[in-house]
């Protein structure tokens, strides 16, 4: 029963886009013929080990570490017969940041497939309804292909949706700074950055894979596998662009709120020159010794405020010439 848990989908595909279910004893007879097979493990209960041990017991201990890894990273491994392969797809479940990326193990041989994963990925969901369906892939090159063309295809909105999300940002900042964009500008360089450190591997994971030359992959396939490296390196570039603009915003960001700051020193340091000797001349007149000028006058207390307001028109002339405002 542990074993059961750990198995996804076990498929034998007819050639013709369709895929029959397989049970545990004919995985193993399936395995052993012409005839493709695909088995996808489940490896977030720590199941899939009993299941490899039992029922693929050829595979050399490195291929089954780097299946089971926690963490791993976009690569391609040629070993014996077969191929390990390594990618990421963005993370499309419910309640998931798209930057937090999903992985798919393979190992992939002639007439045997063996995937899996830790999260779902709709990439993978896509090839089982298309079995379903009758249009799924017919060997091993085109389910890599497919495979590798559906996962960078739901890159796309992502990368888009984030590059609207500058532009409103640069618009923002450009219009009405405020601090509280600080940390949205922060947000998408992070993902950004991200995004690179698990997309940037694949091109040479693709781009291996291309050229290692194994036999279940086409001349037309490896195209096909040409225009998805194409596609990763686009991506990349679009990042790259993204984090410089999310720089160039934040600096922009930076400088507006530096000179707010500046304007409002200014003014404040404008305001202190206007009153310094109005407040110089009331502390000199407000101390408690005899002999001040116009004690006894009752109108010195007015003809004082007109002097004030006189000395703070000249100030503000003066200021005005000086072109300090």
């Amino acid at each position: 029963m542990r074993t059961e848990s750990a198995l996804l989908q076990a498929l034998a595909f007819d050639g013709e886009g369709s895929a029959t279910p397989l049970t545990d004893a004919e995985q193993i007879k399936a395995a052993s013929g012409d005839q493709l097979v695909w088995i996808h493990l489940d490896a977030g209960g720590g199941l899939a080990e009993d299941w490899l041990a039992r029922y693929a017991p050829d595979l050399d201990n490195l291929i089954v570490e780097a299946l089971l890894a926690g963490e791993t990273r976009p690569r391609l491994l040629e070993r014996d017969d077969g191929f390990l392969l390594i990618l990421r797809g963005m993370n499309l479940n419910e309640n998931s940041a798209p930057e937090d990326m999903v992985s798919i193990r393979l190992w992939i041989t002639e007439n045997r497939i063996l995937s899996v994963r830790l999260r779902k990925l709709k990439a993978v969901s896509d090839i089982v309804d298309r079995l379903k369906a009758g249009q799924g892939p017919t060997n091993a090159g085109e389910f890599v292909t497919t495979l590798v063309g559906g996962l960078f295809k739901r890159m796309e909105p992502v990368f888009s949706a984030l590059d609207e999300a500058l532009d409103d940002l640069e618009e923002q900042v450009m219009e009405s700074p405020d601090r509280s964009q600080r940390s949205a500008v922060i947000g998408l360089r992070k993902q950004a950055i991200i995004f690179r450190r698990y997309i940037a591997p694949q091109r040479e994971a693709i781009s291996a894979l291309r050229l290692s030359g194994p036999l279940w992959l086409s001349q037309s396939q490896r195209h096909q596998l040409q225009e998805s490296q194409d596609q990763v390196i686009r991506y990349i570039e679009d990042i790259d662009a993204l984090r410089e603009r999310a720089q160039i915003v934040k600096d922009e960001l930076s400088n507006a709120l530096s000179d707010e700051m500046n304007r409002n020193l200014y003014q404040l340091s404008l305001i202190t020159a206007i009153f310094l000797p109005l407040g110089f001349l009331t502390g000199l007149l407000g101390i408690n010794v005899g002999g001040i000028p116009g004690a006894q006058a009752p109108t010195a207390f007015w003809i004082f405020c007109g002097l004030l307001s006189l000395l703070v028109g000249i100030q503000l002339a003066m200021f005005r010439r000086l072109r300090w405002f």
